[in-house]
């Protein structure tokens, strides 16, 4: 049964992409909207990083685990990142970009950002965990603005509403079973094991947002995006703390 809570979390976690392509596709949002979305999903993220993920490894593995986990999740995305990017999936999450002859490119990218997020989700249930709210939460505002504005982009270039659709479901279901895998793998895992997995994820998402999330987010919404994305740290810090 963990197994399987954690794959219906990691998919309601992951669906928001496929929230965010519909509206791409369907009603599409201005620049500055998608902006405003990636920022508030960066704040939540970087206090679910640093409360939810990074807390949690150094409790149950030390200093060792935690920041031997971090370096090798910021290194993997890193060299994953480089590879994407040569494949024209650079600017996943800017809707300015026509990027229809690189949706392998693009999807490979949402995967990449969005795996460790959904193996943190499943992460968290481990040893009769409850799910996290502020984690669930920070995935999904994080990846709507990837689904929105990357469908957006391959909508204006060409692509069909059945190849976008069919695009993003796929991702979304890989991410459900990201999360179930990640369950599954490390039940009865020592706790250095789990912290390090958990430091892995915390730093392949931390270094997802100083590389693209944000950037982009500042380059598109300007410097109102910042309040922003305090106000998304404050909304995890809290929903965190009302658990």
């Amino acid at each position: 049964m963990g197994a399987l809570a954690a794959g219906f979390w990691g998919f309601v976690g992951g669906a928001s992409l496929l929230v965010g392509a519909l509206v791409g596709v369907y009603a599409g949002a201005s620049k500055r909207t998608i902006a405003t979305v990636m920022a508030l999903g960066a704040g939540v993220l970087i206090s679910s990083v640093a409360f939810e993920l990074m807390d949690e490894a150094y409790q149950l593995g030390g200093f060792d685990a935690s920041a031997l986990g971090l370096l090798l999740g910021a290194v993997a995305f890193f060299l994953a990142d480089r590879a994407v990017n040569r494949r024209g999936g650079a600017r996943r999450k800017n809707p300015a970009d026509k990027q229809g002859d690189s949706a392998s490119a693009i999807a490979i990218g949402a995967l990449m950002d969005g795996i460790p997020e959904s193996a943190a989700i499943g992460i968290s249930l481990l040893d009769g965990g409850n799910i996290s709210a502020a984690l669930v939460a920070a995935v999904f505002l994080s990846n709507v603005p990837e689904g929105l504005s990357s469908a957006s982009g391959m909508k204006q270039a060409g692509r069909s509403t059945a190849h976008i659709l069919g695009l993003w479901i796929g991702v979304t279901l890989v991410s459900a079973l990201a999360a179930l895998l990640g369950y599954y793998f490390l039940a009865g895992a020592s706790e250095d094991v789990i912290a390090l997995i958990q430091a892995f994820a915390a730093g392949a998402i931390l270094t997802m947002l100083a590389s693209t999330m944000m950037p982009e987010a500042y380059e598109e919404g300007g410097e109102v995006v910042g309040i922003v994305t305090a106000a998304g740290f404050l909304l995890s810090f809290v929903l965190s703390h009302l658990e």
